[in-house]
């Protein structure tokens, strides 16, 4: 059975999907890119404030289904350029413990939505 999970402290869905869904112990999040969740305004001052914005997003979510990065088994990063892969890189490394960090992979894609420049969705279980 599916648990769908959502916080105030995180943006709100912009169309038909949920910020997470649980299913047993395992928690799937939706991508999350960087809207301030109150305003919901873009926070795009540079790349490691756009990314820290997605990340603390993503912890929201976390926190909201009763778990921590310590939790996440996966993620995939969704970005606009690669040559911002170590910018990106290091503010997201930040959220991890490097011994005990997921698995993830790291896309340039073509555009992602509001043209912001990275998004990222994560897996986790309990």
């Amino acid at each position: 059975m599916k648990k769908i999970i959502y916080t105030d402290k995180a943006p709100a869905p912009i169309g038909p999907y949920n910020q997470a869904v649980l299913v047993g112990n395992t928690l799937y999040t939706s991508g999350q890119i960087a809207l301030d969740p109150i305003s919901m305004e873009l926070v795009l001052d540079n790349i490691e404030t756009e990314t820290k914005q997605v990340m603390e997003n993503m912890k929201a979510v976390l926190e909201a289904a009763g778990m921590t990065f310590e939790d996440v088994i996966k993620t995939s990063i969704f970005i606009m350029d690669m040559n911002d892969f170590a910018r990106i890189n290091s503010v997201y490394g930040s959220y991890f413990d490097e011994k005990t960090a997921p698995a993830r992979e790291t896309v340039q894609v073509a555009c992602l939505p509001k043209n912001v420049n990275v998004e990222i969705s994560m897996i986790a279980i309990k």
